[in-house]
């Protein structure tokens, strides 16, 4: 008997953790069980090679949005080759629609119902004892018998340290991003989002979790994100926790948390502000600013309050903070949009991100639809096509916005260009408004460009705009391109550096400037230098320091 419990993630540096949950969950039959992890950019061909190799009797695989398509395919044709196996799926994305997956899949033998790890336990436990105890006693299943599809209910919730933890060898794991578990449910009741179904919070045991992070410590893991969905509504636990990682810092580790900002309390803030640089980021779901859209969402939210805190925590110049938008709520127009992304950018997030509403299986959004008119993509991710209040045309306005975000401002690589250029606009989101127009206009919207192309559009871009220095653009175009790297080519709207060239060098010489460092004199004549040996863990920057004075001085 061979069970294969497969994963098929987004990208390569993913991985699955629930899978990983189930199979250490089912240790008692770790000699059944074997897990395997694919990504939806392989070929197809080469993973049915792979799990027919393995020739296993049951195959059971997890869904998400971003990959039941490709799931469903892949199955339907591994069914074929291995006519004998038995196909389980699980996951979010048929968990709230079970029967309905198992009538239009008929390969399926069945569904794995919300949480998994008993679940999966007791189905290989069938499999493997040749249980006579049917499948009709095992809850937490949705299965066929016959031409009937039977659903055996929902399982109570476990005891989240029950599960074994799972990162015992990290060879598997390199060059990945490690997620981890410290609690489950959510008590906030978002309208758009999974985890408001699952009310039922509960925490993983804080001295285990205490023992477990102090291993990722040990091996100087890059990264590792937390998955709880509002890590800091229980007070004590994110403290703990938090105050754990900064007395044990390594130096190297990096923590993500996705947090509700307008929760934090005095003593959390405190405790992040004596954090190593980089130590911790912070994922803020902001979503609207527009009292009527977070009132129709269910959505517990003081934007007075996440104001203040957010920027308290960017005063201690030590926290990368993810703040999050989401475009297609009800009540939101287009013009209501534009005053939540000002809000949002206006709180100088080191990232901004602005999605597009996904209208999920069992969640509540699903059951407003026809109130608030909402009009979404049949396949997957369901994302929104127009609402009562945005049509489809504003939505791509939104979405040529959100690309000009994605790669101006998220990206970092445009800063100090951009800070110069918002006071020539009435307001930030004008900014990408009309450069997501310019690039349409222009053509350039379906054509992969360079990093050096995007500075030089940019730049003919904000030539249109009345009152706009080139050359104080290029100026700080030059900032932002030596802040990031010492450029191999100069592009072709720099300044002339032959005027300095001799200074520069006596400075060099004199300074013992190494040889990977940069020195720029600019066209207001002030120079800086760059040191890319120290560099800003939060915006990657290389260190800089005026040394005009040291360089100009040489003259007298």
């Amino acid at each position: 008997m061979k069970i294969l419990l497969a994963a098929c993630n987004a990208k390569y540096i993913h991985s699955n953790l629930a899978v990983y949950d189930l199979q250490a969950y089912a240790s008692e039959y770790t000699d059944y069980v074997i897990l395997k992890e694919y990504t939806i950019n392989q070929q197809k061909d080469d993973i049915m090679r792979d799990i027919y190799l393995e020739h296993p009797d049951v195959v059971c695989v997890s869904c998400y949005i971003w990959n039941i398509s490709f799931v469903k395919e892949l199955m339907a044709d591994l069914a074929k080759i291995l006519p004998d196996a038995d196909f389980w799926a699980g996951g979010p994305e048929v968990s709230y629609d079970a029967e309905k997956f198992l009538s239009e899949n008929p390969e399926f033998t069945g569904v794995m119902v919300g949480e998994g790890e008993e679940t999966f336990q007791e189905l290989s436990g069938y499999y493997v004892k040749k249980n006579p105890e049917k499948l009709e006693n095992i809850t937490g299943i949705c299965y066929r018998d016959g031409e009937k599809i039977i659903h055996n209910g929902w399982r109570q919730i476990m005891d989240l340290s029950s599960i074994p933890f799972i990162y015992k060898d990290l060879s598997e794991f390199k060059n990945r991003i490690i997620y981890y578990e410290s609690s489950r449910g959510c008590p906030f009741s978002c309208s758009y989002c999974l985890s408001s179904v699952d009310k039922k919070l509960r925490f993983r045991d804080i001295e285990m979790v205490k023992k477990e992070l102090q291993f990722f410590i040990d091996h100087k893991v890059p990264q590792v994100k937390f998955v709880d969905r509002t890590f800091n509504c229980k007070h004590d636990h994110a403290m703990a926790i938090w105050k754990y990682i900064n007395d044990h810092d390594n130096g190297v580790t990096n923590f993500h948390f996705e947090i509700s900002a307008d929760l934090l309390r005095e003593e959390e803030l405190q405790e992040m502000s004596t954090m190593r640089p980089g130590l911790i980021q912070l994922e803020i779901g902001v979503q609207s600013t527009n009292p009527d859209t977070i009132k129709a969402i269910h959505r517990t939210m003081d934007f007075e309050k996440l104001k203040g805190i957010v920027d308290r925590i960017h005063s201690f110049g030590n926290i990368h903070q993810h703040l999050d938008l989401i475009a297609g709520l009800p009540y939101e127009d287009y013009d209501s949009f534009r005053n939540s992304f000002n809000d949002v950018y206006a709180l100088k997030p080191q990232q901004l991100q602005l999605g597009f509403l996904k209208v999920l299986k069992g969640s509540h959004m699903m059951e407003m639809c026809r109130e608030y008119g909402i009009v979404y993509k049949n396949r997957e991710p369901y994302e929104v096509l127009s609402t009562k209040w945005l049509d489809y045309g504003h939505v791509l306005k939104l979405k040529n916005v959100e690309n000009m975000v994605e790669v101006y401002y998220n990206s970092g690589q445009f800063q100090k260009t951009l800070e110069y250029a918002e006071s020539f606009f009435p307001d930030a989101f004008s900014i990408y408004e009309g450069l997501g127009i310019f690039y349409m206009e222009k053509g350039y919207g379906d054509v992969s460009h360079t990093r050096m192309r995007r500075y030089e559009i940019l730049l003919e871009y904000l030539e249109t705009v009345p009152g706009i220095s080139r050359a104080e653009v290029a100026d700080r175009m030059i900032l932002d391109l030596y802040l990031r790297e010492n450029l191999k080519s100069r592009p072709g709207f720099a300044g002339n550096q032959k005027p300095y060239e001799k200074l520069v060098w006596d400075y060099r010489k004199r300074a013992h400037v190494p040889k990977n460092a940069h020195v720029e004199v600019f066209g207001n004549g002030r120079a800086l230098y760059f040191d890319y040996n120290r560099k800003d863990p939060l915006d990657n920057n290389a260190y800089v320091e005026d040394v005009t004075e040291q360089i100009f001085n040489q003259i007298k």
